[in-house]
């Protein structure tokens, strides 16, 4: 088994360790990294619920747990984490470690790869039905194409797309690879597996519905956490940088404010930003190549008071109530929501095109 090596190590658990006695949850347990520093630091009657939907992730979080009596194993998405939360009580700290692991990557049956020859996988919840073989096979050429040019930023995409199309079906990584190199215009060896790196990347995101678990389970993290709790999240792309990013300025600052209209009622923050991003060391990123591009963001749930109401203007109870609990988030639109309506939703496609207001136009032909 392939060693996971957890990047920001001791800074996500110098983040989150405020209580020796709280509760904690690790969100995307992989191989535990995160997890078993921070069990180090806590006191015996500490609690760790550790998730992760990954079976082999899973089975390492349950050998943990045998040997661990603090920790509870929890095949899940750390989307449901509350779903596993205790009746009433809050966490002290949630840790999500996003993005695909060292053992995944270097499992040629995986299919994350294109290191390795092996089937043309890329689950990371192997309870799921569709392998990018199957979404590769059966999607549009379009949807293809899409998909590489949101996810992957790969601004070939459409060229790619076609070649994809007639040389499918495609059933390992050896042979995606081959058809992305050969169809990429770019030349040299770096910048073809740079063009192959950001198509992997694009097809695996779109397979897991990787925006769209994080999204939600930002969400999650935030309500499960009790006042004062903080939440640490790792990423690794761009794309996910500024989801969180997003996320976090909307818990402290609210909703965007119309131009042109009433300013509504104050609003008072969900989460504050614990200082700024952290990105790894020299040193590490000297040990660990794989940690190069990682970026922890942290946030600090706030104490929520009197004038956060459900009734206060701007805020409403995005998930309502139910298994992940009563707390309020900002009514706000989720990044995900913003892709699908710079699609066109539902189903992508392109943005509609931007009517240019004629002068002296009423003021709701105006883009607000």
């Amino acid at each position: 088994m392939t060693e996971h090596v957890p990047v920001l190590l001791a800074e996500t658990v110098r983040a989150l360790a405020g209580d020796p006695s709280g509760l904690y949850v690790d969100g995307t347990f992989g191989r535990g990294g995160h997890s078993r520093r921070l069990l180090a630091t806590l006191d015996a009657d500490a609690r760790l619920i550790a998730l992760d939907a990954d079976e082999e992730a899973f089975r390492s979080a349950s050998e943990l747990a045998q040997q661990d009596a603090r920790v509870q194993a929890v095949r899940a998405r750390f989307s449901e984490l509350g779903q596993h939360m205790p009746p009433g009580e809050g966490a002290a700290g949630v840790v999500l470690d996003v993005g695909v692991s060292s053992p995944q990557l270097d499992d040629a049956e995986r299919g994350f790869s294109f290191s390795h020859d092996g089937p043309l996988d890329m689950r990371m919840d192997q309870r799921r039905d569709i392998t990018a073989a199957d979404w590769l096979g059966s999607a549009s050429e379009g949807e293809i194409a899409d998909v590489l040019r949101r996810f992957g930023e790969e601004r070939h995409a459409r060229r790619i797309a076609h070649r994809i199309a007639l040389k499918r079906p495609l059933r390992t990584t050896g042979e995606l690879r081959d058809v992305v190199m050969g169809a990429s215009p770019t030349r040299g060896r770096d910048a073809l597996r740079q063009t192959a790196t950001r198509v992997f990347q694009a097809i695996r995101i779109h397979i897991n519905d990787e925006l769209l678990e994080l999204d939600r389970g930002l969400d999650a993290a935030l309500e499960a956490l009790h006042p004062g709790g903080r939440l640490a999240v790792i990423t690794f792309h761009s794309l996910e940088h500024r989801l969180v990013r997003q996320r976090l300025r909307d818990w402290q600052q609210g909703p965007p404010t119309p131009r042109r209209l009433p300013v509504p009622t104050a609003f008072s923050p969900l989460a504050t930003a614990v200082g700024k991003g952290i990105r790894p060391n020299a040193s590490e990123i000297a040990a660990n190549p794989r940690s190069r591009s990682a970026l922890l963001q942290v946030a600090e749930k706030v104490k929520q008071t009197g004038t956060n109401s459900a009734d206060r203007s701007g805020v409403s109870s995005r998930r309502g109530s139910g298994a992940m609990g009563d707390g309020l988030v900002p009514s706000v639109p989720s990044t995900s929501q913003r892709l699908r309506a710079r699609q066109g939703a539902p189903g992508g496609g392109p943005p509609p095109p931007k009517k240019k207001p004629r002068f002296g136009a009423p003021m709701e032909a105006h883009p607000v």
